[in-house]
């Protein structure tokens, strides 16, 4: 592949031992590697590798080299320049964007994250049919302490007793690697710790209804008890027996039956499901084996309840993270402490519930976003340094993205027809396609780049695929509306290798769309909505051309106003109290309901909360003012102040008294004088209830 040297150390001047291009560094030139190990560790840099297929070798150089620090002190870093743009058919004008690749392949590891710990002690359950567990059993025997459970009759146990031997009807299956709960409820006449597999009940049987699992199919059962008589030693049939309901812990769980126990699209770890799919089980197998002992993950979110919109006095406003976590992570607590409660244990990772949560109290915090902000940041301004026009960001998975690109290139390399990857895309690798979202890709459209792709393989779930088409649809909508042309972000889907020639086809075609004039430079903030804001400031500022009163956006989206309703609107205020953003406001000099449309995040609680159902939510990006109304407070409604009848100080307003007084009229209690003290204050109901002479009292009774 074409690599200019010289031209890619003037665009990285900080960058040490450009200048040198390397054609077999892996093979007969592996001593200048070593040569390079060694400096680094004298001057305790850092060494950066441009290949990802002899990682290998090299970490296997670098511990045989003397003078060489070993990989786990001074860790190497590789960077793929290959198939990522050398192996394009556009790679002799690719300097620039391998340039940004090897920038951002410098930058320092995220920050550490608190941890969730998993123990193993190797328990295992399998659960289905007798002949099919067994089976899987005698795979695993010699690493794990295997049970059974039999969900199924039909098929034999071997004579052999070598593990324990449970049967019934699954109940309940709940808990992650380590800790997982299993409940099932056995109503079967043989009990299969008694039972000693001596046979006699399978020849006594006159239905033949008992087989080699030990278990009495009761539908050919006709009651003529010969089993019974034949077991009276080890007395381990009873047909009077009560259904059991038993329950055990395991630390993982092969479910072989035909529907796993749990259909969401992230399965708990150390829960695996083959059915009766042959590879299915060997994988299973194979990871089973390794899954003893003490075993670490990040903790992937941070959450803060103070900022959450999901509740507030057991009502419900946004619940878009319960609704997207395809782990059944995340669970709403609005009937108890509030908020919503996410479990690590279970927690994949994805960031989907970061990327939908409008007010940033769910963030992703392995990387966190500053962190990927600089990563983005940082190859924007590299290529656009080295000379690149209309960047594009392409982002995938580290998993089966990263595969599919790899397959894209070597396939450009071999296949005249396959172009690979342009040289204005630029590719970035993520724990999940999910984990980022509106507020950084705006960001990137902000910091220069013409276009943000997403690669979405078989690895998204379908809640994803939702969300991310929902959110790109609010970015395209909002951009177009501030005159930028074009599709700025595009979600582009492919399994595998049967897709390479549609997606090639896509990113070689795909036009670039409008880009800011000039590129800003803030960083990406912790908080979601500050970055978010900063976002839009540039973009308003480059706008290119005079920008609207407002743009509707789509029902998803974190930005908009409300509508209120003033003909039933009764100033209550209890909208006020259940803004989760300070969005809405009281007047404490008169009665107002005040909005700050910057701070609403579009999570419905006040319309939720609203007794009169007065507001509506209405989704758009204000604009009047070039932006700063939205930042200033406005009145959304105001009221005549209800004076008490009797000493005349302003207690309610009209509206509210107006309302009271039509609900009560014609109850009971509220006749007569009793009406009238309605439209008193609080103080002046206690006097007239006190000083009325024809008050009923009851002293009098």
């Amino acid at each position: 592949m074409p690599l200019d040297g010289p031209a890619l150390a003037k665009a990285l001047p900080q960058a040490e031992g450009l200048q040198t291009v390397h054609n077999l560094l892996c093979r007969h030139e592996a001593v200048q590697f070593q040569r390079a190990a060694k400096a680094a560790a004298v001057a305790g840099e850092q060494l950066l590798v441009g290949c990802t297929q002899e990682k290998r070798l090299f970490l296997e150089l670098n511990a045989q080299t003397e003078g060489a620090l070993p990989a786990e002190e001074q860790p190497i870093r590789f960077v793929n320049l290959r198939e990522s743009g050398g192996w394009s058919k556009d790679a002799r004008g690719a300097t620039p964007k391998l340039a940004a690749l090897i920038a951002a392949a410098q930058l320092p590891d995220p920050d550490p994250v608190p941890t969730v710990s998993y123990r193993s002690a190797g328990r295992l359950l399998v659960i289905g049919g007798a002949e099919a567990a067994e089976r899987a059993a005698a795979m695993l025997t010699d690493k794990l302490d295997v049970s059974l459970l039999l969900s199924e009759a039909g098929s034999a146990l071997p004579q052999p007793r070598e593990r324990a031997v449970h049967a019934g009807r699954v109940t309940g299956l709940s808990g992650w690697l380590g800790a997982f709960e299993v409940r099932w409820e056995s109503g079967n006449p043989i009990d299969l710790d008694l039972c000693t597999r001596c046979n006699a009940c399978v020849e006594a049987c006159p239905e033949g209804a008992i087989g080699f699992d030990y278990q009495v199919d009761l539908s050919r059962c006709t009651s003529h008890r010969a089993c019974v008589k034949a077991c009276a030693v080890a007395g381990a049939i009873d047909f009077q027996r009560e259904p059991e309901r038993l329950s055990e812990t395991f630390d993982m769980v092969l479910d072989l039956r035909p529907a796993p126990a749990f259909v969401q699209h992230a399965k708990p770890q150390g829960y695996f499901h083959a059915g009766s799919d042959t590879a299915k089980l060997f994988d299973a197998v194979l990871k089973l084996r390794e899954l003893t002992g003490e075993f670490e993950k990040p903790k992937f979110f941070q959450y803060k309840q103070k900022l959450c919109a999901h509740s507030r006095n057991e009502r419900v406003g946004c619940d878009a993270c319960v609704q997207i976590c395809s782990a059944r992570a995340i669970a709403s607590e609005a009937t108890t402490t509030g908020g919503i409660r996410v479990e690590p244990h279970l927690c994949v990772g994805c960031g989907a519930c970061t990327t939908v949560c409008p007010t940033g109290a769910l963030a992703y915090a392995y990387p966190d976003a500053p962190t990927t902000g600089r990563r983005l940041r940082t190859l924007l301004t590299t290529y656009a340094r080295a000379g690149g026009r209309d960047a594009a960001l392409l982002l995938h998975s580290e998993g089966a993205g990263s595969r599919l690109l790899m397959e894209l290139g070597r396939a450009a390399r071999t296949d005249a027809s396959v172009h690979g990857l342009p040289a204005r895309v630029l590719p970035v690798a993520l724990w999940h396609t999910a984990s980022v979202g509106l507020e950084l890709w705006l960001t990137a459209k902000a910091q220069g780049a013409s276009q943000v792709f997403i690669l979405l393989t078989e690895e998204e779930a379908p809640e994803y695929r939702a969300a991310l088409a929902e959110q790109a649809e609010v970015a395209n909508t909002l951009l177009a509306g501030l005159g930028y042309a074009g599709v700025h972000v595009q979600l582009l889907e492919a399994r595998d290798a049967r897709d390479l020639a549609a997606l090639d086809a896509t990113l070689r075609l795909a036009p670039p769309a409008d880009a800011v004039r000039v590129p800003a430079a803030y960083a990406v903030q912790s908080e979601k909505r500050a970055t978010l804001e900063l976002a839009l400031e540039h973009l308003l500022a480059q706008a290119p051309r005079a920008l609207p009163e407002s743009v509707a956006l789509p029902a998803a989206s974190p930005l908009g106003s409300i509508s209120v309703d003033t003909g039933r609107c009764t100033l209550c205020l209890s909208c006020v109290g259940a803004c989760p953003s300070a969005a809405l406001a009281d007047n404490p000099d008169k009665p107002q309901l005040r909005f700050i449309e910057k701070n609403c995040v579009q999570c419905g609680l006040c319309a939720t909360t609203c007794p009169e159902d007065a507001i509506a939510l209405q989704p758009r990006l204000w604009l009047a003012e070039e932006g700063k109304a939205r930042k200033q407070a406005r009145v959304l409604n105001e009221a005549q102040p209800y004076g008490c009848i009797r000493c005349g100080k302003p207690f309610g307003t009209l509206q509210a008294v107006e309302a009271m007084l039509g609900r009560l009229a014609g109850h009971p209690m509220f006749q007569g004088e009793a009406l009238q003290r309605l439209k008193m204050c609080g103080d002046c109901r206690v006097i007239d209830i006190y000083s009325n002479p024809s008050e009923v009292r009851i002293t009098d009774l």
